[in-house]
């Protein structure tokens, strides 16, 4: 049997990142520019912009101050002191911010400046949540349901990292109302558009087949929230960051398998993965038509 591969309805790169994508390659002069972590998580894009001659400030050491005239802040942006730091430091920014993530951090700023005690629910150590949190001075931040706790607080105003699972952040603000009975919440809904479209285009798409293979970096964010998705329904996931990461062998107990991509994720790379797969089942056919013409004709000679 040939293995048929369903696409999810929608999946893939998202206009901030196509956008912060296309600012980049516009660039003129490459070597004058530091990119302030990652563009986007996307090993095959950090390969191609390294490759151009960009200067990288890897994430986990942005506290230095580049040596190029001019710093680009990735599409997870960056705090308003992030900038001045740089602006005072004789920088010129060149900003890729995704317009939603913009959204998040007027969103937290917003009920700060209001009196709120703000909860973002996201991962603390993600390059995106250290920037929403950086203008803050009184804030906690939740990874899931289980990290929620007492606040102590009278009034809470919660936001979310944008990328962040849709019933992954239902389930903490639950937890939130729970484990503060007694304070006023506010809610302002920070996830953006395409991770919300993505995984309800996911969740579709887990009705109708047998595994999920999910193509994205390794370390983005609304990728792991796809294959996530997956594993809570019960389905075998495979996260890939390209065709290269694809084991036949893996798919030989599926006649049906589904596609979907992160947000970060590029056109080619995908229909790369696509192509691949259709390879592998024509693959299974071949190997699937030759055991039974193997069974046939030992049959034959047995009887």
């Amino acid at each position: 049997m040939a293995l048929k591969v369903i696409l999810a309805g929608e999946m893939g790169m998202c206009f901030g990142v196509k956008e912060a994508l296309e600012t980049a390659r516009a660039v003129d002069a490459p070597a004058q520019v530091t990119i302030h972590g990652e563009l986007v998580h996307n090993e095959h894009v950090t390969s191609e912009l390294r490759a151009r001659g960009f200067a990288t400030a890897p994430e986990h050491a942005r506290a230095t101050v580049p040596a190029t005239p001019l710093v680009l802040i990735t599409a997870h942006g960056v705090s308003a002191r992030e900038r001045e730091r740089l602006r005072h430091a004789g920088k010129e920014l060149i900003d890729t911010t995704c317009p939603l993530v913009t959204y998040a951090h007027h969103a937290a700023r917003t009920l700060a400046s209001e009196g709120w005690f703000v909860v973002v629910i996201g991962k603390a150590c993600h390059v995106e949540v250290k920037g929403l949190v950086g203008d803050l001075e009184r804030f906690a931040v939740i990874a899931d349901a289980s990290a929620a706790r007492p606040f102590g607080e009278k009034r809470l105003g919660v936001v979310c990292q944008t990328t962040t699972a849709p019933d992954h952040a239902e389930r903490a603000l639950a937890a939130i109302r729970v484990q503060n009975p007694d304070s006023t919440i506010r809610v302002i809904d920070t996830i953006c558009g395409p991770t919300r479209n993505r995984q309800l285009a996911a969740e579709a798409l887990l009705d109708r087949v047998e595994a999920l293979v999910v193509v994205g970096g390794k370390h983005s964010n609304n990728t792991l929230a796809l294959v996530a998705l997956a594993h809570a329904r019960g389905l075998p996931a495979l996260h890939v960051q390209g065709a290269g990461d694809l084991d036949p062998a893996w798919f030989e107990p599926y006649a049906t398998v589904g596609l979907t991509a992160g947000t970060s994720t590029l056109d080619e790379t995908i229909a790369e993965v696509h192509r691949a797969l259709l390879e592998i089942g024509t693959a299974h056919l071949a190997s699937g038509l030759q055991l039974d013409l193997h069974r046939e004709l030992a049959s034959r000679q047995s009887g």
